[in-house]
């Protein structure tokens, strides 16, 4: 009696089976990856690929708002910086617009006045990481400079107006930087004309206004920087969503792709008695006749 060779090919063909079964059932169990591949879950490799892209999108985000935030407070602290000094100004414009003080005084003020203008000036150029804070998108460029050949003094802006945003990823637009002009333009020209008024002895009624000229400097300038706090408060917030966002989205795309490992193994040892059963029938079927049976 033999056995049919047909029949011993189709047992072989299911070993294969098993073999390449328990081999994807193997890869599964070390990986710990269900989907490694397109072929495995053509549905959840595509799904995968898309929760991937978020994911990027979204740490991309996360990464420029660190960054953006840091800018930004180093901004904030120019800014408050600039808004000590200008309220030292003001003091002292009140202090020689009282009329008590002759012309010696007034020239000693207006060279206290100086040192504040060349501090703000030094505000206003400040830079970051190699650019320019208050240049609008000209970051590349000194914006401010001062030219003292004229009376009074002269500062010249080299930046322009253009704001810059950063998209969250929910599509909102977030403001991250002040152009210079709106910012300290109005407070260096203030500042260059009581320099000139308190040097020339100019009467109380013209230092007067020019308290009241820093005085509105002072308010444009508080407005912009409670413009940079809310914006930096904003970009803090939705980085800090994001991050949620993207822990909620890396676990999706892992249950997606993700194996069972105590599911893995139950089939892994049931593949194995399978594989071994079957290998030993093909054995049997293998002998040539029933005599073999008998030694």
């Amino acid at each position: 009696m033999r056995a049919d060779p047909s029949y011993i090919n189709s047992l072989s063909q299911a070993l294969n089976s098993s073999t390449s079964a328990a081999n994807d059932l193997a890869s599964q169990l070390s990986s710990g990856l269900r989907v490694g591949s397109l072929s495995d879950d053509p549905t959840a490799a595509a799904q995968s690929i898309q929760l991937g892209s978020q994911i990027t999108r979204v740490d991309t985000y996360i990464q420029t708002a660190s960054t953006l935030s840091s800018m930004l407070q180093v901004t904030d602290s120019s800014l408050g910086e600039a808004v000590t000094q200008l309220t030292s100004a003001i003091s002292l414009a009140v202090q020689g617009a009282n009329g008590t003080l002759n012309n010696s005084n007034l020239q000693a003020v207006a060279q206290q006045v100086e040192g504040i203008r060349d501090q703000i000036l030094s505000l206003a150029n400040t830079s970051y990481q190699g650019r320019y804070l208050f240049a609008g998108s000209q970051g590349t460029s000194t914006p401010f400079s001062l030219d003292t050949s004229t009376t009074p003094a002269s500062v010249t802006y080299s930046g322009d107006n253009i704001t810059q945003s950063i998209e969250t990823p929910g599509g909102q637009m977030i403001q991250v930087n002040l152009p210079g002009s709106t910012v300290f333009g109005s407070a260096l020209t203030a500042l260059n004309q009581l320099i000139a008024d308190l040097n020339g002895g100019a009467a109380s009624s013209a230092l007067a206004s020019d308290s009241t000229a820093l005085n509105d400097a002072l308010g444009q300038l508080s407005t912009q920087r409670s413009l940079l706090d809310s914006n930096l408060s904003t970009i803090k917030s939705t980085s800090n969503y994001a991050e949620t966002q993207e822990a909620q989205l890396k676990a999706q795309q892992t249950a997606l792709v993700a194996s069972d490992p105590a599911s893995v193994a139950t089939q892994l040892k049931s593949n194995q008695v399978q594989y071994q059963a079957l290998l030993s029938v093909i054995t049997a079927l293998q002998k040539t006749n029933l005599f073999d049976y008998l030694r």
